[in-house]
């Protein structure tokens, strides 16, 4: 159906051709793409621009601010709010959804973004980008916060852009995901990964391991038998990487596949989660799993968890789908005290380390 150099708009009208969507849908994702050009050509300049270094405040999520955080989030606003296509907007560093202005047309969809996420890795070079999520707003009234408050499966749309050696676009508007690069020559998104696939196998995770200590047994029983490798129950070896950019994690296991995994744990027992469900964690999910994965969070499908509130946090594993469902199986057995703790090989019966060789 597409050439090498099919663009995003092109692209777009042939993916939702017969869709009720098709129009308005497609003028927004298209918005969406002006503002990733935008925030790609600010990040680009780095400390050119004095985008390095925090800022005195903090946002809703109590975190310090950088300079490029409240600066995206602006141009996210400004490219999506005057076109008559978003009913609202709703940002991780706004404490309460955005109100079009009373001088513009309000339209029929909800987005939601972080608009950039992986803030933290600015100063250091390292990959950053942003997410977005579609949800639809069927009412001619104003939208209210309970509006924003759907399941991951209501998503008409999900994407994310990665600031890399090349800015690349991967969405879905529920029909397979696809990449596109940035022409800067031409100032266009090309269609350079149609129909991404996640593999159903992996050998490869992705996990921050300082927070070991704090994650539930079935989470660590897998992580153990990952490094364990060729001499634990596994029989392979296994790579592990950290980012710590979920967007820099969910890109390498949407290319060569893999599982990310940022589990619930105790070191925050007043939180189910890190990452935010609506606009980080189903976004992702619908990705993922439009790609041929799964998403989790590790007791359910995380596309059908229900949002309680706007900022609401959720534990989140996704990627191939065999550890998925391993993972999900572990906390199951758990769960129902049925779970195989893991011994590691240093301690078993040949082990120099068992207790009757120490004696």
């Amino acid at each position: 159906m597409f050439t090498r150099r099919t663009t995003l708009s092109k692209f777009l009208i042939e993916q939702l051709k017969g869709s009720k969507e098709s129009n308005d849908l497609a003028a927004l994702l298209v918005d969406v793409a002006a503002a990733i050009k935008a925030i790609s050509a600010v990040a680009a300049k780095g400390a050119l621009e004095g985008n390095t270094g925090s800022l005195e405040t903090v946002n809703v999520q109590g975190e310090t601010q950088k300079p490029l955080d409240v600066l995206t989030n602006e141009i996210m606003l400004r490219h999506c709010d005057w076109g008559g296509l978003v009913a609202g907007m709703a940002s991780e560093e706004m404490e309460e959804p955005f109100a079009i202005p009373a001088e513009y047309e309000r339209g029929r969809y909800l987005l939601l973004f972080d608009p950039l996420d992986g803030s933290s890795n600015i100063d250091l070079n390292v990959a950053v980008g942003t997410i977005f999520s579609v949800l639809v707003h069927d009412s001619a009234q104003p939208p209210q916060l309970q509006d924003f408050l759907q399941i991951g499966k209501k998503q008409v749309a999900a994407g994310y852009a990665i600031y890399g050696p090349s800015t690349l676009l991967v969405l879905t508007v529920g029909r397979g995901t696809h990449g596109f690069t940035l022409d800067r020559e031409i100032g266009n998104f090309i269609l350079t990964h149609p129909n991404l696939s996640v593999p159903n196998e992996t050998s490869e995770f992705a996990i921050n391991t300082s927070n070991e200590r704090f994650w539930e047994p079935p989470m660590q029983r897998y992580v153990e038998e990952c490094k364990a490798g060729k001499t634990g129950p596994r029989e392979r070896d296994f790579n592990m990487r950290w980012i710590a950019s979920m967007v820099a994690e969910v890109h390498r296991i949407l290319i060569r596949g893999g599982v990310f995994m940022y589990p619930r744990d105790s070191k925050a027992p007043n939180k189910s989660g890190r990452l935010r469900l609506l606009y980080e964690a189903n976004p992702m999910a619908m990705l993922i799993e439009q790609a041929g994965g799964l998403a989790s969070t590790g007791r359910g499908c995380l596309l059908e968890k229900q949002p309680e509130q706007l900022h609401q946090r959720a534990p989140v594993i996704l990627g191939s789908r065999c550890e998925v469902e391993r993972i999900e199986r572990y906390h199951h057995e758990y769960d129902k005290g049925e779970d195989q703790p893991f011994v590691s090989p240093l301690f078993n019966e040949r082990s120099l380390f068992r207790p009757e060789a120490r004696a």
